[in-house]
């Protein structure tokens, strides 16, 4: 039974570990072109009250055998936060107070769960209060792709899905949702579940739309065939005319 629990947390944490390093793609253009462009900046701070709201629960004197929840969302919490920094950096005015206010909200709501938590509260009350608040932010992280989905679902296109993404964040639900069960921990297996399922649906869609340019990609290919039949026709009527003066 603990081997199983290890296992399938040692599996978890590789997993979680590959969805926070994934948007260092994005950090690295950004960092390339000094600006962060269209990206949007909330996705960071609030996986980070995620991963530290998780770390918090899986300490020792919050929740007993949880230590590897701690490890892998004390590192998200680290790259997180280097997220946040860099996009404080080369985001504009507007979008750097923002992110930071958004940011300084964050740190506020962790440091009054810790603290309530350590100074008011003591035993299973303390477990509860630290895992609802832990769940409430792993729902609401896992559910961040929806709006990807239904642009998957739109445009029958899964160019803004990557496959291997989905496949990880299926891989990372189910394992942590496994390991919540094995230690008969709600607040580990309930918002995993929802992550398990989420996952589940991303892969559906995947196969589903996986050969289908979608239908703003066949505009683009018709629109640039029609621009290059014109430019064929425009060709052949400056070939004739030059022909004509030849003549």
């Amino acid at each position: 039974m603990n081997i199983a629990h290890t296992i399938f947390g040692v599996f978890g944490n590789a997993t979680a570990l590959f969805l926070f390093l994934a948007p260092s793609i994005t950090f690295k253009r950004i960092i390339k072109n000094k600006s962060t462009e269209q990206f949007s900046g909330i996705p960071y701070p609030m996986t980070l009250l995620n991963c530290l709201l998780s770390a918090w629960y899986g300490l020792p004197f919050v929740s007993k055998d949880n230590t590897l929840v701690s490890t892998i969302n004390g590192t998200g919490a680290v790259i997180e936060t280097v997220y946040v920094l860099i996009f404080l950096i080369y985001a504009p005015k507007k979008e750097k107070a923002k992110i930071f206010a958004v940011f300084t909200a964050v740190l506020a709501v962790f440091a009054t769960v810790a603290l309530v938590s350590l100074f008011a509260l003591h035993g299973n009350a303390r477990k509860l209060f630290c895992g609802i608040a832990a769940t409430v932010f792993s729902i609401i992280m896992y559910a961040s792709p929806l709006s990807i989905m239904r642009l998957v679902i739109k445009t029958k296109s899964v160019e803004y899905m990557p496959f291997f993404l989905s496949l990880f964040v299926f891989l990372c639900g189910t394992s942590w949702f496994i390991y919540g069960l094995i230690g008969r921990d709600p607040f580990v297996a309930i918002p995993n579940g929802f992550g398990c399922a989420l996952g589940t649906l991303q892969l559906i869609l995947y196969f589903i739309y996986c050969g289908n340019k979608g239908e703003k990609s066949a505009e683009k290919d018709e629109k640039s065939l029609e621009m290059k039949g014109e430019e064929k026709k425009q060709n052949v009527v400056v070939n004739g005319k030059q022909q004509e003066q030849q003549v």
